[in-house]
């Protein structure tokens, strides 16, 4: 049970909604909410299908097909992840900007790159090492769950409270977006430690 509540934990700060929705703020402010909602379950449903491979395949897809080390997967997740961290902490959503998909395409936009990135797909390699098929897609349906329905209520509060409370609203989000990026940058150190020590030891 505690290996699943850490594996939980882990997607669903990699996951944040809070940092998501400041990726997907001008999405949020310009899409219809029809359009946005159903984005966010195709993005979701792109995501658990991923995941899902990499937590069975595991470090073999890395190992026998890339012909790469897992290690170095994580040391170059844990550097871009500590970057746009960093990144985010002192400039906020501004930075986040370079890293978007085309507005055209707002399921991939919205899986890529935070859903499915080096950080996450890492925590599905190294939650299916440590928990059986089906309790990782459990772990992983409740996390993409809680943040899909989370940033739907971001934004059913955002369009009904745009005229009087849209800017406080705004201002909030930013602000513990802040704070969740510094938990994305220890995060994001943790990966490179774990690699490094990976190919020591190996």
């Amino acid at each position: 049970m505690s290996e699943s509540l850490h594996a939980f934990a882990l997607f669903f700060s990699l996951l944040n909604p809070f940092l998501m929705s400041i990726y997907m703020l001008g999405i949020i402010r310009n899409s219809d909410a029809k359009v946005f909602n159903m984005a966010l379950i195709q993005g979701s449903l792109i995501s658990f299908i991923v995941f899902v491979i990499f937590a069975k395949t595991g470090e073999a897809f890395f190992n026998e097909v890339l012909h790469v080390r897992f290690e170095s997967f994580q040391i170059f997740g844990g550097i871009i992840f500590l970057v746009i961290g960093y990144r985010y902490v002192f400039e906020g959503a501004d930075t986040i900007g370079v890293t978007r998909g085309a507005p055209s395409h707002l399921a991939g936009t919205i899986a890529m790159p935070f859903m499915i990135g080096p950080g996450t797909v890492s925590a599905a390699v190294m939650t299916g090492i440590k928990l059986n098929l089906m309790q990782t897609m459990l772990v992983i349906f409740i996390t993409l769950f809680l943040s899909c329905t989370l940033l739907m209520l971001m934004k059913y509060l955002h369009d009904n409270l745009q005229h009087k409370h849209s800017n406080y609203i705004d201002l909030y989000v930013d602000i513990v977006g802040r704070v969740a990026a510094l938990l994305i940058g220890t995060i994001a150190i943790d990966m490179i430690v774990n690699g490094v020590s990976g190919i020591i030891e190996s």
